[in-house]
């Protein structure tokens, strides 16, 4: 009994860290005009599920594609406006090239290295920034996660008292990190917080907004999903400077 007691208040005691480390949303949203003009966009993470889903989806719509990845046979997609660059987010160097020129940033950064310290997410996010900084880009939409800020617990029991302080909790910190650097840059930003990430076609009927979630039932959705509304957030200023969470 004693052990599990120790367990439920770690789970519980990793969830309140979480909530306190990550942004805290604000609980209304703007109402400023919708941006436009976007028409180059630079994808970090493209070689990822949801990266992929992102160059894919911003061909469909007539953007000019930019896809930053470490090696350019992964991403077997063919397009005359998809434009692939070697570089890597922990080499400020070849980010700035990449940067350059574009209108805005989507990034659906991430790692498979779940139980080594990274800080993969937070430093590579730190250096995207400076290099937008420095060559005067504006937009930036990241997907982080349900879990952090405001939206701590919000991903459901399982994932608050198994999930997230078992498998992912030295990610999650990272993704804490990361939302903190966002959070106090001066870019036009929008850090997307998605439920459960799934495979799949695009579904296109989805909840969002800064108070989506649940303590109790587990929220799911598509990385198709996640990425249309990160594509949506490139000309919409609802969410600027805003942590909208997405779930089915």
């Amino acid at each position: 009994m004693i052990y599990l007691f120790v367990y439920l208040a770690y789970s519980i005691g990793y969830s309140v860290v979480m909530g306190i480390r990550g942004f805290r949303s604000p609980a209304e949203t703007q109402r400023a005009p919708a941006s436009s003009n976007i028409k180059r966009v630079l994808i970090i993470g493209a070689t990822g599920g949801t990266g992929r889903e992102l160059v894919s989806q911003a061909l469909e719509q007539g953007y000019e594609v930019t896809a930053l990845v470490r090696d350019p046979a992964k991403l077997q997609i063919d397009n005359p406006r998809l434009h692939l660059v070697r570089g890597d987010v922990l080499n400020p160097e070849s980010l700035d090239g990449a940067v350059r020129g574009q209108d805005a940033v989507l990034s659906a950064l991430g790692h498979r290295r779940l139980y080594v310290p990274s800080r993969v997410q937070s430093e590579g996010t730190r250096n995207v920034l400076r290099a937008m900084g420095a060559n005067g880009v504006r937009r930036f939409v990241v997907e982080t996660s349900i879990g952090l800020g405001n939206s701590a617990g919000k991903l459901g029991l399982f994932a608050t008292f198994l999930f997230l302080p078992v498998v992912l909790p030295i990610y999650f910190w990272d993704k804490a990190r990361q939302e903190k650097i966002i959070a106090e840059s001066s870019v036009d930003w929008v850090m997307v917080r998605p439920g459960v990430l799934t495979d799949g076609a695009r579904r296109g009927g989805y909840r969002h907004g800064v108070d989506v979630g649940s303590y109790i039932a587990t929220g799911k959705i598509g990385r198709a999903d996640v990425a249309d509304f990160m594509l949506q957030q490139l000309t919409s200023n609802v969410y600027l400077r805003c942590a909208p969470a997405i779930v089915w």
